[in-house]
C-alpha cells in the first residue's frame, strides 16, 4: 500500500527549501505569509535579530471581515501589512510565500502589498 505524503508535510520541505535561499535582513526584512483554511497571516521579520516587526491578519479587529479565508480578506491584509510597514519606515522587503503556490489568496496578499507601497 502506497502511503501519501500529507500536503502540509510537503508544504514544509518547499517553504525549507525556500528558507535556505531567503534571508530578512535589517535593511531588506521577509515578508512571510501563512494560510490556514479559515484565515491568513502576514510577518515582515529580520532574520538577523529573529524578531517581527510588522505584522497583521485576517483576524484583527481593525479589519472586521467576517470571513477570512477567501481572496478579499487576503487583499485587505496586504493593504493592512503595507500600511503598518510604512509607519515603520520599511519600503523594500524579500517575499517568502511559505511554501505555497503564488495563486489565489497568496498573489491576493502579495500584489495588495505591491500596491500599497511595498517593493519586492
Amino acid at each position: 500500500m502506497i502511503k501519501k505524503e500529507s500536503r502540509n508535510v510537503a508544504r514544509k520541505a518547499r517553504h525549507a527549501r525556500v528558507r535556505s535561499k531567503l534571508n530578512g535582513t535589517a535593511t531588506c526584512p521577509r515578508l512571510n505569509v501563512f494560510r490556514s483554511n479559515s484565515n491568513i497571516f502576514a510577518q515582515i521579520i529580520d532574520d538577523e535579530k529573529g524578531i517581527t516587526l510588522v505584522s497583521a491578519s485576517s483576524i484583527d479587529k481593525e479589519l472586521k471581515l467576517e470571513n477570512g479565508g477567501n481572496k478579499e480578506a487576503a487583499t485587505k491584509v496586504g493593504e493592512l501589512i503595507a500600511k503598518r510597514a510604512k509607519e515603520a519606515n520599511i519600503s523594500k522587503v524579500v517575499f517568502d510565500r511559505g511554501g505555497y503556490l503564488y495563486h489565489g489568496r497568496v498573489e491576493a496578499l502579495a500584489e495588495a502589498a505591491r500596491e500599497n507601497g511595498l517593493e519586492f
